[in-house]
C-alpha cells in the first residue's frame, strides 16, 4: 500500500474534464479546492467534474475542501430546517 499521496490544488487552468482525467492518469490522489479563492458554485462545478472523470475513467481520488481559516461558517440546510445540537 502507498503510504504517500500527490495532492493537487485544482483552479481555472486545472478545472477541465480533460485536465483532471491527465492528473488522474499521472497519479494525482486528492483534489485540493483552496476556498480562499473562487465561489462555492464554481467548487461545486469542480468536485461534478472530477466526480465524472472519475466515473468515465474507474480512477478514484480524494476531495480536500481548504478553508479560508478561523471563521464562522453557516448555511441553510437543505429543505431550509434547523438542526440542534446537544452536548456530549
Amino acid at each position: 500500500m502507498k503510504k504517500t499521496k500527490i495532492v493537487c490544488t485544482i483552479g481555472p487552468k486545472t478545472e477541465s474534464h480533460e485536465m483532471l482525467e491527465k492528473m488522474l492518469d499521472a497519479g494525482m490522489n486528492v483534489m485540493r479546492l483552496n476556498f480562499s479563492h473562487g465561489s462555492h458554485d464554481e467548487h461545486a462545478a469542480r468536485i461534478a467534474t472530477l466526480r465524472n472523470v472519475m466515473a468515465d475513467t474507474g480512477r478514484k481520488a480524494a476531495i480536500l475542501l481548504d478553508t479560508k481559516g478561523p471563521e464562522i461558517r453557516t448555511m441553510k440546510l437543505e429543505g431550509g430546517n434547523d438542526a440542534s445540537l446537544v452536548a456530549g
